[in-house]
């Protein structure tokens, strides 16, 4: 395949913005080569400025579910924009989508919509803090939540050694208010919680992550931070922007059989749309103003046409529900065969897969965490993902970044994907 109006495009925009690029994970840093722009996209493809289709392995990051343009999200959106983009005032369907996804989600009783998943995670911490009036928070290693401040956070000498930042910007002082732990670690967070006894405000966590490939939480390490959380007083939050609404109508708080005390929300409850959302038991969501303390606003918060196409996207779910076995049946058989055709290749390898979420880790090590996961071979990944694209497959541009396939495709775009890794040479 040719990409050459893409290498233009991506030189021009190199002049004006940063990196060329309005998200790093676009830029090809990871694989190497220039960025493929798109011009279009309909069902499981996408067709670059080229003029190639491309079978697509991450809509969107995962809220396109149902595929590309959807008619009945596209539908709602041309209608609503009819009567106006944004009015900076309350607006009828807000009420209906937050009605809808409380019915859907377990152990919510209150929404509040916002404009992406970084500002839900945001401001999920915000409430947390405010609730319970400590100010440290527990994350991940290699769980991604945004770029706030207080996310941008890497390990320290030990587990329960303070965070250090590691972006320019971030200040020492919120750093110390962060604490690392290794996914998948329940040890490490104990200890946290002990040494830090009567200060942590928060555990915050992707509960199937999807920032360092697809990892899934195993049963002792996951229940057992929700008996943690209970036992010292410590808020537990789901960061449910990626499995909300796609590992199950309830979402991974549905599905793992756990409950959080605040879930957060973005992609899907949007309709690809740009949005985010948090929610939480009432007594948690009246600390929010206009009602409680904690302050949070945005003009374009839960803004009309957002809000059409997330009411039409969770409409289709809540009433074809059997399209979440659709997906775990076609990730699955995408699963066996790439299975298959490294093992024939003799490879070290290791495929990753919750639902209609998957992760390909060239290394002989299981990947249960960021350690684990930061040890695949990325010589191989890259000569995989090129080898890939150069056959229309749409992979996603790093070995830290999951995959999510849409019901939009077929078997056939599936044996295509398959067959395709049969033909790369290592």
């Amino acid at each position: 395949m040719i990409y050459k109006r893409s290498s233009t495009l991506f030189a021009e925009a190199k002049q004006f913005i940063p990196g060329g690029v309005n998200s790093p994970v676009r830029a090809f840093k990871a694989v190497g080569g220039d960025p493929i722009f798109v011009k279009k996209a309909k069902g499981a493809y996408l067709y670059d400025e080229d003029g190639n289709r491309l079978i697509d392995y991450i809509a969107s990051w995962g809220p396109l579910i149902l595929g590309h343009a959807y008619e009945p999200v596209i539908n709602a959106v041309i209608e609503k924009a009819k009567k106006g983009t944004s009015f900076g005032m309350p607006t009828e369907i807000e009420t209906q989508l937050a009605k809808l996804a409380v019915s859907m989600v377990p152990n919510i009783d209150k929404i509040r919509f916002v404009n992406s998943g970084t500002e839900a995670c945001m401001s999920a911490v915000r409430l947390a803090r405010g609730y319970t009036g400590k100010d440290k928070i527990i994350k991940f290693a290699g769980c991604y939540h945004g770029h706030s401040d207080s996310f941008l956070i890497q390990a320290g000498s030990g587990a329960v050694t303070f965070g250090s930042p590691n972006s320019p910007g971030v200040t020492q002082g919120t750093a110390k208010d962060t604490l690392l732990a290794a996914y998948n670690d329940l040890e490490a967070v104990i200890k946290l919680a002990k040494a830090n006894k009567g200060e942590i405000a928060a555990v915050i966590i992707e509960p199937v992550a999807g920032n360092m490939g697809c990892i899934v939480p195993t049963d002792k390490f996951i229940h057992g931070l929700r008996d943690l959380c209970t036992e010292e007083g410590i808020l537990l939050i789901f960061d449910e922007v990626m499995t909300g609404f796609r590992l199950g109508k309830g979402g991974a708080q549905e599905v793992l059989g756990v409950d959080a005390d605040i879930v957060t929300f973005g992609k899907v409850i949007g309709g690809g749309l740009p949005v985010g959302a948090f929610a939480a038991r009432t007594e948690i969501m009246d600390y929010l103003a206009p009602d409680g303390p904690v302050y949070q606003a945005g003009t374009l918060s839960g803004n009309p046409l957002a809000m059409s196409a997330g009411l039409a996207m969770l409409n289709e779910l809540n009433n074809n529900p059997q399209v979440f076995e659709s997906l775990a049946k076609k990730t699955k058989y995408l699963h066996e065969g790439l299975d298959k055709v490294i093992s024939d290749k003799g490879m070290e390898y290791q495929i990753n897969r919750f639902g209609s979420m998957l992760s390909v880790h060239f290394t002989d090590e299981p990947v249960v965490d960021f350690e684990t996961s930061a040890k695949g071979n990325n010589e191989f990944f890259k000569k995989y993902f090129h080898g890939m694209l150069a056959q229309g497959i749409y992979l996603p541009p790093s070995a830290f970044e999951s995959y999510f396939l849409n019901d939009a495709l077929s078997y056939e775009d599936l044996d295509d994907t398959i067959a395709a890794l049969e033909n790369i040479r290592f």
